[in-house]
């Protein structure tokens, strides 16, 4: 029986893989860039450098199948990311031209940008995580169940962006009390809240 678990260093290749195959709007995203990393380097690994106390994973016999990880402080966290997160990985991704020219360039930018998360719409909401499953495990409970330990952990108003074309993941969401946070201009992305758990369910 899977169970959910405190996050080992030894999880991160599965974190990586989890990443890249669910990251192209809920699908396969393999093979799409020059690298399978650049999904994890910019959606998992941050996390797992910088606040490994809030990453959990889903273990199925010793393997992880599934994972949340997230920041309790969007602002601290954006910090951490320019100062440790952009040095940690070094040349390992040029930056991209000004405008992006493809769609490697457009998602490199965005390791360049990480003052792109704080949004001011979102202030009262100050946590934000990402949830990912492998599709064997999906709409069995367990993400729900991730969530919530995330939350027990966070203690803290929860956001998220989720590509908006990503509609089986929107009533995911919608099933568990996340709700539509109006931002201007949110471009691709549906930007949804949770409150803390201090503020009540």
């Amino acid at each position: 029986m899977p169970e959910i678990r405190s996050y080992r260093p030894a999880d991160r290749p599965a974190v990586y893989d989890i990443c890249v195959r669910t990251a192209a709007a809920g699908e396969d995203a393999r093979g799409l860039y020059s690298t399978d990393d650049l999904m994890g380097d910019l959606f998992a690994g941050p996390y797992l450098h910088l606040e490994p106390e809030l990453a959990f994973v889903l273990d199925d016999g010793g393997t992880a199948v599934g994972y949340v990880l997230g920041t309790a402080d969007t602002t601290a966290f954006v910090k951490r990311f320019r100062d440790e997160w952009i040095p940690w990985l070094g040349d390992k991704y040029p930056a991209p031209p000004e405008p992006p020219r493809t769609p490697e360039q457009d998602m490199v930018a965005l390791h360049f940008a990480p003052e792109r998360m704080i949004v001011p719409e979102l202030a009262a909401y100050p946590a934000h995580l990402h949830i990912d499953l492998l599709p064997a495990y999906q709409g069995r409970g367990y993400g729900r169940r991730l969530i919530t330990t995330f939350r027990t952990q966070a203690r803290a108003g929860i956001h998220l962006g989720m590509v908006t074309a990503n509609v089986r993941a929107r009533g995911f969401y919608d099933r568990l009390g996340f709700t539509e946070l109006p931002v201007p201009d949110p471009g691709p992305l549906t930007y949804l809240g949770l409150t803390g758990l201090d503020e009540g369910l």
